[in-house]
Formats: C-alpha cells, structure tokens, sequence
C-alpha cells in the first residue's frame, strides 16, 4: 500500500430497509429518516440516510477493502446530496499518505444527484498473526 493507490469502488444499494435499519440501529428517531409523509411535509421528497448510517458505510468499505488487519483510527466526514431510497452510492477510496503501518485514506461517495459523502479515515494495519 502507498500513496496514490486507489481502492476497488463498493456500490451500495439504498433501501428502504436500510436507510431506516440504519436510523433506528444508531437511535436516530428523527422522522425524516422513517416517514416518507413527514419528509415530504418538510420538504424532502423521501426519507433519508442519517450520518450514522453513512459513517458505518464509509467504515465497513475501508476494513472490507484493506481487509482484516485494518483498525480504524479515524473516521471524518461531511454529508452532500442526500442518499434517498433506490438510488446507489459507490464508495470509491485513494491512499492519501503511508507512515508505518498508519495509512489516511481519501474516501467518496457518490449517487445518482451528487457527492452523498466525502472525507478521511486514519487506519493501521495490526501486525501479522495480531488479529
């Protein structure tokens, strides 16, 4: 791994299922992420991921790309384009810097209307045999 890599993109499908799993998994009531009536009337034309739920996604791409020995250290995002039910976001992730065994990697994630995601995550890679 080194600077400049780039990881294999991951598509994620946006449900239903998993936009209000997400929501009710990381204790997010907030309405727009479960009812489509209620988003609507605040003007969304659907329910909605929550931050949670994407910053697990962002998380999971990295340890399914850099595999088993990846620790997360540091994950920071910020939300674009809303990810609304049957739209697909594709995770795509470059190797910004390497020290040790510490890599920041560059990660996006984008749908259908824009760039849903974008950000950095810090990992290390454990030891062989350590995991």
């Amino acid at each position: 791994m080194k600077a400049g890599d780039e990881l294999p993109p991951l598509e994620i499908e946006i449900t239903r299922t998993l936009i209000v799993a997400g929501a009710v998994a990381s204790r997010d009531y907030q309405d727009v992420h479960h009812d489509a009536e209620l988003a609507r009337e605040r003007g969304s034309p659907d329910i909605f991921m929550n931050i949670l739920t994407t910053n697990g996604l962002v998380g999971r791409y990295i340890t399914d790309r850099l595999g088993g020995r990846a620790v997360l250290r540091k994950v920071a995002i910020r939300l674009g384009a809303p990810n609304y039910p049957g739209d697909t976001m594709v995770l795509r992730g470059t190797i910004a810097s390497v020290t040790g065994d510490t890599a920041e990697v560059r990660v996006v994630g984008a749908n259908g209307i824009g760039t849903h995601v974008t950000g950095t995550v810090t990992v290390t890679l454990a030891p062989e045999g350590a995991v």
